[in-house]
């Protein structure tokens, strides 16, 4: 039976049994410390089970995607451990309970219209002190005695909550995988004859803080039965490797790779941890999981870090696993559509990551391999922490991979010296942000200072306001005069402070002979809005009251950048998919700046839509929406809220028509038309996975397509055209320039083949072997490369050698004639040698090989090395 129909007759069966079928859904952190994750959809069953929330259906079930990681290392060297793995569930939140679950699981297993095992080949376990179990399967289903187990391990209890007592499921496969003879042969034990197929957890208490038991106020059932335990039953095959959930995988993997699967046990390793490992990057990528050195990312980084290593013991030293997406998606797309639908995404993903890993894989092994002889060298059995913590801060490799890897090789990691490390560099962070968080306005007399502040920004740019307090020389003070520069804190303000990405306020505090500059803002400990103020003229006093006046020109422009840092935002996630989200923003006076969450570069085309599309909503006048909302009532409008940001109950929700809805505490432009005008200045790369956006909008954008538009003109004017054929004599000019270029390169032929014709005469028999050996005129390794073809037309049976200096720098030539390899004479070592008298290195084929120098002065003495290497090597 095909996996995809053991999953069908689940869901149909507990459907017929009056349940509700859950949907998939993201993944999400599981409270069960040994599933990292979950099926978000599942997440509401703890309130459900404890009495705080009732569903519309009391009745549950579905196949939900869960990923275990606490026992990687065991993946591929055991027949069914597994880091994504299936769990087909049925639940009854104070429903039916242990009679019905009971009742049905019998009936799923044995009925020939589901399942159809054969009931003498099931045995079940049970709490000792669960008696209303064990007469149920005794007395009401039949299951003789000698097939029930009774075992204390059987109470499911896995902290604070819900939990209960459980019955154990398991299938008796036979003689074929286990001696009757061997004590460890019994449903429950450590075998293989004795598979669990399915627990059924009867969840009746609640653990509680202080380690008592409670009654739950309903009773509920928890159950989970593993699918891919099912397929390798019913396809009777020996291990969940060997399931179609597995082998089209498995076997696309043989394919990339040229080797064939149940040959080689080792290998066989290697193909079922690549073929489990690709299935949870594909779902923890679809479901937004990127490859990072943090948390949920650090786990898919190292998975997807360990596939690629198997992946080299079957030979392939290139990125593979993106060729593996694919198939997955053939195998899990119907019941699990996302990863057929964002595949796309997820093939940038691993490309990405497996790229980034085979650029720092081999130099970190090869260190990795020193370390290791090293240690063995010294007598020690142990790499050290300080080493291992090298290899993670500068190769990216996890501990897990130097762990094993020293392994293979008899040795252990230091782990305490590792975290020591890890720890060492975490404080040097810590001082370095101590170092810049003391340079701000929090502390001192602001620590102590309660009174309250209020901000009326958003709606006012000008305010009648009380000195509450000043403080100057980190002391409270009751005036500032002229020169001064003070912190200020009145009643009422309508000045922004930092946050959010949105740049702080400036402008004026003014009274009859006052004026004092505001030139930045920041916020006190107790949230009140610090201005950070220089006195120009008169005296400022506690309690006086001033007129405080933001710099409004400057709000304006401020407020037009973020509001279209929001449109753009959208309009990332519309062009590039919705796995974009913000990853950081600052938003200024000039300009905006916008980091997000993508693979790759921005193509062109994808850019300018981009553009267009925010501009679209400036062209249409949209009014924007803003308005206080508890956070619930937020999230159920679909506001979107950026990823590691703190919100209280209350949160203020920005809402530009149907296109963007957004959590902030920012200013924005009361209608898009004020925006006037959307400009991209520039698109990069700042990090893995984070590309970042500059704009510029209004006034600003006017100024900058000015200055682009006089460059044009400036270019039009040396090429003596107008504006708009400016293209077209560039083109014309390229076509030119490689006209010339071709001219060029056929003179360089025509010298290089008269002093190919010269240095014929320089030839000497070496060994008893012709050898020419000669320092020419050649601008690049390409002109140093043409001139050697030449000279072996001419000479047939030699050995080549030839160096050309140029900027201080020296390139290398060895040609070997085809007779001269199969006599043992090998350009590629020779080479080595050579190139390394003239502080390079380089390497190639026994017949050609070419090499770089950094000091052009030993050019000659490098070639001088010519007749002993040969000489060396006819000895050989």
């Amino acid at each position: 039976m095909k996996a995809s129909d053991i999953r069908a007759k689940w869901l149909q069966f507990f459907e017929s049994k009056g349940h509700h079928i859950e949907p998939s859904a993201s993944l999400v952190p599981h409270n069960d410390p040994s599933l990292l994750w979950i099926n978000a959809g599942m997440a509401p069953l703890k309130p459900y089970f404890d009495g705080r929330v009732m569903p519309d259906n009391p009745r549950i079930t579905n196949s939900q995607k869960c990923i275990r990681t606490n026992d990687i290392e065991n993946v591929g060297k055991t027949r069914r451990h597994h880091t994504f793995f299936e769990m087909l569930g049925n639940f009854s939140i104070g429903d039916y309970f242990k009679e019905e679950a009971i009742e049905w699981a019998w009936e799923f297993l044995t009925d020939k219209k589901w399942i159809g095992f054969d009931a003498n080949r099931l045995y079940v376990t049970v709490f000792p002190e669960d008696e209303e179990a064990y007469k149920l399967w005794n007395e009401k289903i039949g299951v003789p005695a000698d097939h029930i187990i009774k075992t204390e391990d059987n109470f499911w209890d896995i902290g604070e909550g819900p939990c209960g007592p459980c019955t154990e499921i398991f299938y008796d496969r036979g003689e074929k995988y286990g001696d009757p003879n061997d004590p460890e042969n019994y449903p429950s034990g450590e075998n293989e004859r004795y598979l669990e197929v399915w627990n059924l957890v009867f969840s009746q208490f609640n653990h509680n803080k202080d380690g008592s038991y409670t009654p739950l106020p309903n009773k509920n059932i928890d159950t989970g039965a593993g699918l891919e335990r099912f397929a390798s039953i019913l396809q009777d095959v020996d291990s969940n490797f060997d399931t179609d959930l597995f082998m089209p995988i498995i076997e696309e993997t043989s394919r990339i790779a040229g080797v064939k699967y149940k040959e080689n046990p080792e290998l066989d390793v290697a193909f079922k941890v690549i073929a489990d490992h690709i299935r949870t990057v594909v779902f923890t990528a679809g479901d937004g999981v990127l490859p990072s050195n943090e948390g949920r990312g650090y786990v898919v980084r190292r998975l997807l870090r360990r596939a690629v290593r198997y992946g080299k013991m079957l030979g392939m030293d290139r990125p593979f696993m993106v060729e593996l997406v694919k198939t997955v998606g053939d195998v899990m797309g119907a019941h699990y559509p996302e990863v057929v639908e964002k595949r796309e995404f997820i093939e940038k993903v691993i490309k990405n990551e497996e790229e980034r890993f085979h650029e720092t894989l081999a130099d970190g092994l090869a260190i990795l391999s020193e370390m290791a002889a090293a240690a063995k060298k010294e007598g020690r059995t142990q790499i050290s922490g300080p080493d291992a913590f090298k290899l993670y801060d500068t190769y990216g490799f996890p501990f897990d991979l130097t762990e094993e890897y020293a392994a293979e090789h008899g040795l252990t990691v230091d782990r305490a010296g590792f975290d020591a490390s890890m720890e060492e560099q975490r404080e040097r962070a810590r001082s370095t942000r101590q170092v810049t968080e003391s340079m701000n306005v929090q502390g001192g007399p602001l620590a102590d200072l309660t009174t309250k502040s209020e901000f009326v920004g958003y709606d006012e740019y000008v305010t009648s306001s009380t000195v509450l307090a000043i403080i100057a020389d980190n002391e409270l003070v009751k005036e500032a005069s002229a020169g001064q520069t003070c912190q200020v804190i009145l009643d009422r303000t309508p000045f922004y402070a930092e946050s959010g990405g949105q740049v702080s306020d400036t402008g004026v505090l003014t009274d009859t002979g006052l004026v004092a500059r505001v030139e930045n803002m920041k916020k006190a400990p107790h949230g009140q809005h610090v201005h950070i103020v220089t006195v120009e003229e008169g005296v400022l006093r506690e309690g006086m009251t001033i007129e405080a006046a933001v710099a409004r020109v400057e709000r304006e422009d401020i407020i037009k950048n973020h509001t279209a840092t929001h449109l753009l935002h959208q309009a990332l996630k519309d062009v590039l998919g919705e796995h974009v989200n913000q990853a950081g923003s600052l938003v200024q006076t000039e300009r905006l700046r916008f980091d997000f969450t993508n693979l790759g570069s921005i193509k062109p085309e994808e850019l300018a839509d981009i553009e267009r599309r925010v501009n679209e909503q400036i062209w249409k006048g949209t009014p924007l929406k803003i308005e206080l909302k508890s956070i619930d009532e937020a999230k159920a409008m679909g506001a979107m809220a950026l990823f590691g940001e703190k919100y209280g109950d209350v949160v203020r929700v920005v809402q530009v028509g149907q296109y963007s809805i957004e959590l902030c505490g920012g200013c924005h432009v009361n209608n898009t038309s004020e925006i006037g005008l959307f400009k991209i200045v520039s698109e990069s790369g700042i990090g893995s996975g984070v590309r970042r956006i500059e704009a510029v909008t209004g006034r600003n954008a006017y100024q900058y397509m000015e200055a682009q538009l006089e460059v044009l003109k400036q270019a039009a004017s040396l090429l003596k055209s107008n504006v708009t054929d400016v293209p077209k004599r560039v083109e014309a000019m390229f076509a030119r320039e490689k006209e010339l270029a071709r001219e060029n390169e056929s003179l360089l032929a025509k010298l290089s083949s008269m002093e190919a014709g010269q240095l014929t005469d320089q030839v000497r028999t070496v060994a008893g072997v012709q050898v020419l050996t000669a320092q020419v005129n050649a601008g690049s390794m390409d002109a140093l490369r043409t001139t050697a073809d030449e000279l072996k037309t001419k000479l047939e049976q030699a050995i080549i050698v030839l160096g050309a200096a140029s900027e201080g720098k020296v390139n290398f030539v060895v040609s070997v004639a085809p007779e001269l390899v199969k006599q043992g004479f090998h350009a590629g070592k020779m080479i080595k040698e050579i190139a390394a008298a003239a502080g390079g290195g380089g390497g190639g084929r026994p017949d050609m090989a070419q090499a770089g120098g950094k000091n052009a002065e030993k050019l000659s003495e490098a070639l001088a090395l010519v007749e002993q290497l040969v000489s060396q090597q006819a000895g050989a």
